[in-house]
């Protein structure tokens, strides 16, 4: 009989325009040398307008000889294929299974000509979530994600991987060779088949001490060609590009990035520049590269990894992830699209058309889309379970918290669940809800709001980052001598930590809506029944917007008495 068991990973990035989808997410790679604690990291920001943020989970497996897999395409649920499933399949949270493994991703499209293989079973999400149930090292994790490419064909377009585990940390970036349908056999059994099956693929190491990041662009460049240690790569990966037409140089001179996705303005300037913005607040000097992430000047490409000036803390790593180019050229504040209160978010399209001229605004890491964030970090100094952390997060990456879940628990917060409300079903007590409603509370007013914002976001992840030392201890005593025992303190104190999390930003909403409904700001007067109220206006800078485009429409005549 056979069996099967399903990866639903409840319906999620489904974009109906191009450019949206390839400019979706952000990553950052982090080596445990560049770290204060030694520890490997990645972050990974899902952005999407119809994903819905929620932790995935599934528990550790074991499956009957001749079980199948049903796999659906992430971005959208449709049912791709089967595929034989293992015996055995390990614990996930999240995107972070039990032995440490993690995995991120940004899409970065690549050469239209290639196309798209329809026939294929394995898209990029289900690559993902199917080699953190069956990898216990993040080279396994590369093994497993090429070899079920290369087996049962890549549905999607060109990715970029963050793969790390307790010792490595690796980016891979990979896309597939479209179709090319030729015969196969002979009479009754001659079929159609696919000869362009599979996908190429680079992976490089991060060497220890630097730090990478990709954001829907793809950044391997040349590699090395006989260093296994620290490169793996499809035996075909040049040799196809040749066959195609894309490429007629040396070996030694094959750039992935510039003959399977050639980067152009809106590569650099909505992509590359988001990597920069990261790697800028880390390393001086970064300026350099001004003219290419503007998109002025495409050869000048940023290396693939660099070396922080400082080894960063976990506050450092979330910091990354919490950008809008603040205190560069293309701050997000500085411009009229940030309205009077300078927001930083910018309402889709991402490009714009006045009078037969096309026009931008900036994509910066922090978003108004993001579905989930996290940054995983992988710790070799203790048992799996305990060593793990994936810190997760929900909505806008600029007021998100960053929970701890640790790796080795058994159930997630109710809060994060799947199933609890969707993208069309507001539920009041799901994660992904009260914070979205904190946030776009914000944005109608965001330099007066923000500060109120980041206060408590800094206590609870503060709080949470101080108590890791005493929990990490409780656990590994418990470990020592009821390893079951102690997965069961760290699921309750995950569980608590996410759905604290949750109840203390339900009633920061209650206060900022109190505080900031109709456009005054309110605070109570002790003794009296009304608040003092405040009705600062708008910025100086706005007003002066105003007079610019109204003239003495609204000039007051003579001297205001009112």
């Amino acid at each position: 009989m056979f069996m099967t068991s399903r990866i639903l990973l409840v319906a999620a990035l489904l974009f109906t325009v191009f450019n949206e989808r390839s400019t979706a997410c952000t990553n950052f790679l982090i080596t445990k040398g560049a770290t204060r604690d030694n520890t490997n990291m990645i972050s990974y920001s899902a952005d999407s307008h119809v994903l819905y943020g929620e932790l995935y989970y599934w528990p550790a497996a074991d499956y009957p000889e001749n079980a199948w897999l049903e796999v659906y395409e992430w971005d959208t649920g449709k049912h791709l294929g089967r595929i034989p499933q293992v015996r055995h399949t390990y614990k996930v949270v999240g995107n972070m299974n039990e032995h440490q493994v993690a995995i991120g991703e940004t899409t970065f499209g690549g050469r239209p000509e290639i196309g798209q293989d329809t026939s294929a079973i394995m898209d990029y999400g289900s690559l993902i979530y199917i080699a953190l149930q069956r990898a216990k090292t993040a080279r396994e994790a590369i093994q497993v994600m090429t070899s079920l490419a290369n087996q049962y064909g890549y549905y999607s377009s060109g990715e970029s991987f963050s793969i790390a585990d307790k010792n490595e940390v690796w980016i891979m970036e990979m896309i597939g060779k479209g179709m090319k349908m030729v015969p196969e056999g002979k009479g009754k059994n001659k079929r159609m088949v696919n000869a362009y099956k599979g996908a190429v693929w680079v992976a490089l190491r991060i060497p220890d001490g630097y730090i990478s990041g990709h954001a829907n662009h793809a950044r391997i460049t040349t590699f090395p060609l006989n260093d296994p240690e620290n490169c793996l790569y499809a035996p075909d990966v040049i040799s196809y590009a040749r066959e195609r037409g894309f490429y007629d140089g040396s070996d030694e001179n094959f750039s992935f990035s510039d003959v399977y996705a050639p980067v152009d303005f809106e590569g650099a300037r909505f992509c590359e520049a988001r990597v920069w913005s990261g790697f800028n607040k880390v390393k001086a000097g970064m300026d350099e590269y001004l003219d290419y992430i503007t998109g002025k000047n495409l050869a000048h490409r940023m290396p693939l990894w660099i070396k922080p000036d400082q080894k960063l803390s976990l506050s450092d790593v979330f910091a990354l992830m919490r950008d809008y180019y603040q205190n560069t050229p293309l701050d997000m504040t500085k411009d009229p699209g940030a309205g009077p209160y300078q927001s930083i978010v910018r309402w889709r399209p991402l490009t714009w058309t006045v009078d037969g001229v096309t026009y931008f605004n900036e994509r910066a890491i922090s978003t108004q889309q993001t579905g989930f964030s996290f940054i995983a970090q992988c710790r070799g100094n203790l048992p799996d379970p305990i060593g793990g952390i994936l810190w997760f997060g929900v909505d806008d990456t600029y007021s998100t918290v960053y929970s701890p879940m640790y790796c080795g628990i058994s159930k997630v917060p109710e809060a994060f669940a799947e199933g609890n409300g969707s993208m069309m079903e507001f539920n009041e007590n799901a994660a992904f809800w009260v914070f979205n409603q904190v946030s776009n509370f914000a944005y109608t007013r965001y330099c007066d709001m923000i500060p109120e914002i980041q206060k408590v976001q800094q206590e609870l992840e503060n709080t949470y980052i101080q108590r890791t030392p005493y929990i990490d201890e409780v656990a590994l005593k418990m470990y020592q001598d009821d390893p079951e025992a102690a997965i069961a303190f760290l699921t309750d104190y995950s569980v608590n930590a996410g759905n604290h999390t949750v109840a203390v930003w339900k009633k920061l909403y209650a206060y900022l809506f109190t505080k900031y409904m109709d456009g005054n700001i309110k605070t109570p007067v002790p003794g009296q029944k009304n608040p003092q109220v405040k009705q600062p206006g708008y910025s100086q800078d706005f007003y002066r917007i105003i007079i610019r485009e109204t003239g003495d429409k609204f000039r007051v005549p003579g001297n205001p008495t009112h």
